[in-house]
């Protein structure tokens, strides 16, 4: 680890209090010179660290710039294995971690990004990701499974998101089957996971989890073909300076508590709780169209319970639902 690296550890672990040069460079062995080069250097970065005589350095609680320090600072359990990359602006984060993964890149290896030009949702959705406003990430993962029992990476994912974002912020969300993420009546949330099979056996050659989270609104709002669904976190009220890396580092550890058993699946009882579809009408969209339906439970294997106008019960493995008023019920 270079000094200004180690430095921007110092600070952030203290963030809002002032360290003393010559403390810097005792607890990490180096030159005052060289804590001062790299203070410099993370200022130009945008870092916001304030200067005061016979005082030192010190990180703002404002500064807001996503780091590999800043995150790592709310990892836990058994996200402290991830291996942390900070990138400012992507194609997709998931695009970059599959080639990472072509190239033998471990488990546990991640990727975060503050701006994606060529965001991926699903269908071939394009996933709006502006700068400073939200935050982009993927997983690198090897599962030793089959590519059947990995689509419960998916549905863990939407559950760690969801308890990651309260316990990170404190506001509460709830779940739209198969994986949106929802807050006040709206999108806050998209997770995407993109796979590599082995034909020969069955299972995965790797598979990458994407998530991408808006955390405040763009300036000048939400494009106009989006608007009515898109929201954010926090609306347009400001959120402090580590909101966006404490959310990361929530959401990486309790998803990673998850994956590690998997098969246990112990996170299907909070998916049905923080689900915001059961016992409502909605739209189901399938291979045959759409139709509304109620929707009554969803099982253990992540499938939706729907029942239809005549009383028929229907198993719906994929597809899409909206949530839409209808008139009258059944």
């Amino acid at each position: 680890m270079d000094v200004k690296s180690q430095v921007l550890r110092l600070l952030e672990e203290n963030r809002g209090q002032y360290f003393s040069g010559n403390r810097i460079a005792k607890e990490l062995y180096v030159s005052r010179n060289s804590v001062w080069k790299a203070v410099r250097s993370l200022r130009k970065d945008g870092h916001r660290i304030e200067a005061a005589t016979n005082k030192g350095y010190c990180l703002l609680e404002e500064d807001a710039i996503l780091s590999k320090e800043s995150i790592e600072k709310y990892l836990t359990g058994d996200g402290r294995s991830l291996q942390i990359h900070v990138r400012g602006k992507v194609t997709s984060t998931n695009t970059v971690l599959k080639q990472m993964a072509e190239e033998g890149a471990p488990e546990g290896a991640v990727i975060a990004a503050d701006r994606q030009s060529m965001g991926k949702g699903r269908s071939g959705r394009q996933f709006y990701s502006p700068s400073d406003t939200g935050i982009y990430f993927s997983i690198l993962l090897r599962p030793k499974m089959t590519a059947e029992e990995s689509l419960f990476i998916t549905t863990a994912a939407a559950v760690a998101t969801s308890e990651g974002i309260e316990k990170a912020t404190g506001i509460k969300t709830g779940i739209k089957w198969v994986n949106d993420v929802f807050c006040r009546g709206k999108k806050i949330c998209g997770i995407l996971t993109e796979a590599s099979v082995d034909f020969e056996t069955g299972g995965l050659t790797y598979a990458v989890l994407g998530i991408g989270i808006n955390v405040t609104d763009p300036v000048g709002g939400f494009p106009k073909e989006i608007r009515d669904v898109a929201g954010s976190l926090y609306g347009t009220d400001p959120c402090d300076g580590s909101a966006r890396s404490r959310i990361v580092g929530e959401v990486l550890s309790i998803f990673m508590g998850y994956y590690r058993h998997l098969a246990k699946k112990t996170f299907m009882k909070t998916y049905r709780e923080r689900s915001i579809v059961i016992g409502r009408m909605v739209e189901a969209s399938g291979t045959t169209g759409s139709l509304p339906v109620k929707a009554l439970d969803i099982d253990d294997d992540g499938a939706l319970i729907v029942e239809t106008k005549e009383g028929e019960k229907i198993r719906m493995n994929a597809g899409e639902i909206r949530i839409r008023p209808f008139e009258g019920s059944f």
